[in-house]
């Protein structure tokens, strides 16, 4: 088990803004938690299409509306959001990143019929239903993004925790589903990336000492050459489209139409790149225009669920 967070003021109204008496961090937390929301509702119109089927449908994809192959109500997410909020949910039930407290709250969000989820995913919950094991085999073939796109609970859970011991959280969650070094790298460079822009560092800063130091242990990931469009599943697909977006762009709004507009794992994409965005530009920075056309439950439970996270004690 892996203890969390300095104690905060707890159940703060949830659809307010940060005020003057909430700390940038937390702030910073909660614009984290809606920017994923937003990019999930935001890709899974266009997952799976190329960029010229977007562009000979849509145009510009740049509004939440719903749609795609999950024909999904505006507003409404996917995996990378409600994934998301049951790991969150452990974690404040627990009071820390526990690996057998996720895999059940993974269990019980797939038996609750969630309206998508990867194969990676599936097969290693069902695994898990037989064995009891918080922990799927080591496999270099679990290389999807199905751990990245779930870890901002544990960035938020682990604000100002050590490094070594961010790593350990993040793998008693991910390694339930995605038990890979590739998957495990790009997770904790994420979860680091999204500390720091809550700490207020600066991107090009974060970019040197986050990004290139991932392709520097890994160079698979990088991300300066080609144009990385209809990025797969694949970890790596979607870590290099992120970064491309994130430090191509200089607002909220650009960086989540670029990436999304790239096609292919849209909604994931999406997701981790307003996760980012969300933590470095802040709540003002959102448009208002994709705020309100978030479900009401969503844009509810993502705030509460950011101040609760950066609100646990931390124990020795």
């Amino acid at each position: 088990m892996f203890w969390t967070g300095d104690l905060i003021a707890r159940n703060a109204p949830v659809r307010r803004r940060a005020g003057p008496s909430e700390a940038p961090h937390i702030a910073r937390g909660v614009a984290a938690y809606l920017g994923l929301a937003i990019g999930d509702a935001l890709g899974a119109t266009v997952e799976f299409l190329t960029p010229n089927e977007i562009r000979h449908q849509i145009g510009l994809h740049s509004e939440i509306t719903g749609g795609g192959w999950l024909r999904l109500k505006a507003g409404k997410v996917t995996d990378d959001t409600t994934m998301s909020l049951a790991l969150g949910e452990s974690i404040i039930a627990r009071g820390c990143v526990d690996a057998l407290a996720a895999a059940e709250a993974f269990d019980a969000w797939m038996r609750a019929k969630p309206v998508d989820i990867g194969n990676t995913v599936r097969r290693n919950l069902i695994a898990f239903r037989t064995t009891g094991k918080p922990e799927a085999p080591a496999s270099e073939h679990d290389a999807g993004n199905g751990a990245a796109m779930r870890v901002l609970p544990v960035a938020l859970a682990c604000y100002g925790q050590p490094e070594n011991s961010v790593i350990s959280a993040n793998r008693a969650q991910a390694h339930v589903t995605h038990n890979s070094a590739l998957s495990d790298a790009a997770c904790e460079t994420l979860i680091l990336m999204v500390q720091d822009f809550l700490a207020g560092k600066d991107p090009v800063l974060v970019e040197r000492e986050r990004a290139q130091k991932l392709v520097s242990e890994f160079p698979v990931f990088a991300y300066d050459k080609r144009r990385r469009e209809n990025p797969s599943g694949y970890v790596v697909d979607t870590m290099q489209a992120v970064f491309q977006s994130f430090f191509a762009t200089e607002t909220f709004e650009d960086c989540l139409i670029d990436v999304v507009n790239r096609g292919g794992d849209a909604d994931t994409t999406g997701a981790i790149a307003g996760m980012l965005a969300g933590a470095y530009y802040g709540l003002d920075s959102i448009p208002k225009r994709w705020l309100k056309a978030i479900d009401e439950n969503i844009a509810t439970q993502c705030p509460a669920q950011a101040r609760a996270l950066l609100a646990l004690p931390r124990h020795p």
